[in-house]
């Protein structure tokens, strides 16, 4: 039972090591079908990065041991793996003309896994001492959920200057959602009454009825309304709104003057 966890977390990494090879092989005939390989790889990680902490939790096999396979695994998945794939994706190509571009988005690469292993690194040390209900900052899985979004739905790479800097500054933004303070949704927390578990079951339905609906536009259109959401809770918050109840994160503990 304690190799289940961790075989889902190597789950996850298989998945970010074929999306880097699907990138990689992205160079031949037919970009646009590894690609959406490559990005659809990445989401399929995210929902094994999801499955892991709960199995261990429910099987009460959780270790030390799995907490840092899942944080290293998250550097693979959905740090590199998406920096790569969006280097290849969007500046590759026309950086051989442009050597502003290719430098744009070698830098918006780095930055993008700069700020997703900086994230990994604060949340390992502050697990303990935040509200359980909110991310301090955007998740890193959910980052690499908006590179590989924007794939799944345009799966062709741009073709001209203006979309490809505009994809760069898309993962330089995303970084700094990544490094902020701004509280996000986790959803980890099990409803608290029936009325929510009945509110959380619908809006699953709801959510696997878009993705019907929407399909390759459902990803892209599901991050961008979940950053905008929480946005706008945190300015909700910062205005004095109270309908749903702010964070409430563990006292620091007193300084100790001699």
């Amino acid at each position: 039972m304690f190799v289940l966890p961790s075989s889902i977390t190597m789950a996850s990494i298989f998945c970010g090591f074929s999306s880097v090879v699907m990138s990689i092989n992205a160079a031949g005939a037919r970009p646009e079908y590894y690609f959406q390989w490559a990005a659809g790889l990445l989401v399929l990680a995210g929902v094994f990065d999801g499955l892991d902490g709960r199995v261990a939790r429910a099987t009460n096999t959780a270790t030390e041991f799995g907490v840092q396979l899942d944080s290293l695994a998250d550097v693979v998945s959905f740090g590199m793996a998406p920096a790569i794939l969006a280097y290849r994706y969007g500046f590759f190509h026309l950086g051989i003309q442009d050597s502003h571009l290719r430098a744009a988005g070698w830098a918006a690469c780095f930055v993008f896994t700069a700020c997703g292993a900086l994230r990994l690194a604060r949340f390992n040390v502050q697990v303990s001492a935040v509200d359980p209900r909110y991310f301090v900052g955007l998740p890193i899985p959910a980052g690499a959920a908006c590179v590989a979004s924007v794939i799944i739905w345009h799966p062709t790479p741009p073709s001209v200057t203006f979309w490809a800097y505009a994809f760069a500054l898309e993962l330089f933004l995303v970084g700094l959602l990544m490094v902020s303070t701004l509280r996000f949704p986790s959803f980890k927390k099990k409803a608290a009454s029936p009325r929510t578990s009945m509110v959380t079951s619908l809006s699953i339905v709801l959510v696997f009825a878009m993705m019907i609906l929407l399909q390759q536009q459902f990803f892209i259109a599901f991050f961008t309304t979940y950053v905008l959401l929480a946005l706008a809770l945190n300015v909700a918050w910062k205005a004095g709104w109270q309908g749903i109840e702010p964070p409430q994160d563990a006292a620091e503990e007193p300084e100790i003057v001699n």
